[in-house]
């Protein structure tokens, strides 16, 4: 299978260099190209049209979000990955909504970097736990869910920082639908709010697949 290309925006060539040999020996990703600085990674990217970009945060959240923006409209295809530093809540958020498809902090082993890269070529959104909001033990979760259609659809979407007004407009329902759709989900998962479910949505998605049966048909607005 052909290695999946990544482009690295960072300002290190020590690390550029590094990042070289890990992905290089990883077997499953290739380095194609780095760039220290906005305007040189976005005519790189735009020619070469990587599968991943890893985005140094050391730019700033807001260059790198900016940057994340720009890629999507020059290589729609490409998958951005957040390399930071730390980040919040709120920045996570943010990021979502940029289009950032994976977070990943900079003080992580090779593995994780790895892992967070292979999730999101699946197709996942990648976050580690921000510090002081531990994700929820598995057994105090909720049992696994059984979601609508359009429940599942509005949590795919808020997985990739959609607000609500922008799920409303993909699925053609109105914004009042969207929130009806997250308070049965939240009832249903026990997640406590919009951030968790970004967090937690992927695996939720996963576990209502693997149950068999037909899924509950969906309520008022499901069409």
């Amino acid at each position: 299978m052909k290695p999946h290309t990544v482009y690295a925006c960072e300002s290190q060539p020590v690390v550029v260099e590094g990042l070289k040999k890990v992905l290089a020996s990883s077997g499953e990703f290739s380095f194609c190209g780095a760039a220290a600085n906005q305007a040189e990674a976005l005519n790189d990217i735009a020619a070469l049209k990587p599968d991943l970009a890893l985005l140094d945060h050391s730019f700033g959240l807001r260059t790198a979000l900016e940057l994340a923006g720009e890629i999507r409209t020059l290589s729609p295809e490409t998958r951005s990955v957040l390399w930071a530093t730390e980040v919040g809540e709120m920045e996570t958020l943010r990021a979502l909504q940029a289009g950032i498809r994976g977070i990943v902090r900079r003080n992580r082993p090779v593995a994780i970097l790895l892992q967070c890269l292979h999730s999101v070529m699946a197709g996942n959104v990648w976050l580690e736990n921000p510090p002081g909001r531990p994700a929820p033990a598995g057994d105090l979760l909720r049992a696994a869910p059984r979601f609508t259609r359009r429940e599942r659809e509005v949590v795919e979407l808020v997985c990739r920082g959609y607000k609500n007004r922008q799920i409303a407009e993909a699925l053609s329902i109105t914004p009042g639908t969207v929130k009806v759709h997250l308070m049965h989900v939240f009832e249903k998962t026990g997640v406590r709010d919009r951030f968790e479910l970004a967090m937690q949505g992927a695996r939720l998605l996963e576990q209502d697949a693997g149950r068999t049966g037909p899924p509950p048909v969906d309520d008022g607005g499901g069409a």
